[in-house]
């Protein structure tokens, strides 16, 4: 009998001691992990047109999710229709000046030259053969066959008809050589002047359309249609959802045990019990003074370091601003 007190009083002083040894554990572990407070923080872009302009036509609105390359906005572009038309003719007037420089004169052009200058020379010829004819007969008859008058005209139709012969195969010489070498180089410069214009143009009318940049949620929608608007005016203002993190604040003492990529928990007062997963992205190597935001169980100054908690979140739980609470394990920390 006393041998089965004994036993009993042995099992119950081991259980005890299991109890106390987990509770022990317990408490130990309860401590295990490091608490920190802060919000939720996203990046934020602001849209605006690269140019004024009134605003033709806007596609979305506040909450809609949008993926990059989709347009949001859209201007006014009847003028710079116009422009980019009368550019295009331009450029095809200087661009066939250049052709033409670089093709040479047509042999027609050539052969029409010459005839001309034969035709000039036909002229002189016979100039020369009256203005004889009519010297040799004033000589010989002292001037009694004909006037001085005549004489002087013969003179100057001969001195007409050599001009002319001078002048056409000037031009004919001109046509043999073509374009010269600075004229060709003017009218390139004049095309490619002519096709940075247009260039400019096709690109003002691409910026005329406001493309999201990347994935992201619409927070504001700051103009509407027919607005007037500038690139100093936000259209839009764009929630990038990914990547989002938790700004919190740890002490000096805390900061041994954060470490950086050490897991974490994302708590949100609305759901304890989901909390959201994360890594430690970021330790600010400067210290602080406390923020005003910042929720700690001590509220006497002190010198923090700001930590930024990476997160993702596809299904958008986490709101910008939302007070959160950080957990990190000391294990994974360490």
């Amino acid at each position: 009998m006393k041998k089965g007190v004994m036993i009993a009083i042995a099992v119950l002083v081991l259980l005890t001691g299991a109890a106390v040894y987990w509770y022990l554990h317990k408490e130990q572990s309860s401590v295990q992990a490091l608490t920190l407070y802060g919000n939720v923080d996203i990046r934020q872009v602001s849209l605006a047109f690269d140019q004024a302009g009134r605003i033709a036509q806007l596609n979305v609105q506040e909450g809609d999710r949008v993926k990059k390359g989709e347009v949001l906005a859209q201007l006014n572009t009847e003028a710079l229709d116009i422009q980019r038309q009368q550019a295009e003719a331009q450029l095809k007037v200087l661009q066939q000046t250049v052709i033409e420089q670089d093709a040479g004169t047509r042999p027609e052009q050539i052969s029409q030259a010459k005839a001309q200058v034969v035709s000039a020379q036909a002229q002189l010829d016979k100039a020369n053969k009256d203005l004889k004819r009519l010297q040799v007969l004033f000589h010989d008859t002292a001037g009694q066959a004909i006037s001085k008058q005549e004489l002087d005209s013969a003179q100057s139709n001969q001195a007409t008809a050599a001009a002319a012969v001078q002048e056409r195969q000037a031009n004919l010489t001109l046509l043999q050589n073509g374009a010269r070498k600075e004229d060709r180089e003017a009218a390139k410069a004049q095309s490619e002047a002519a096709q940075s214009n247009l260039d400019l143009i096709q690109y003002q009318l691409k910026q005329s359309a406001l493309i999201a940049p990347v994935n992201a949620v619409v927070r504001a929608r700051l103009q509407e249609a027919g607005d007037m608007t500038s690139a100093q005016k936000p259209v839009y203002t764009l929630a990038l959802t990914d990547p989002k993190w938790v700004r919190a604040y740890a002490s000096e003492q805390d900061l041994g045990q954060i470490k950086m990529g050490a897991s974490a928990q994302v708590v949100r007062d609305s759901a304890p019990n989901q909390p959201i997963q994360g890594k430690i992205g970021y330790i600010s190597s400067v210290a602080e003074f406390t923020p005003k935001t910042v929720q700690t169980e001590d509220i006497r100054t002190t010198l923090v370091y700001e930590v930024r908690i990476y997160i993702h979140d596809p299904n958008d739980a986490l709101k910008m601003g939302q007070p959160v609470t950080v957990k990190i394990a000391k294990s994974s920390a360490e």
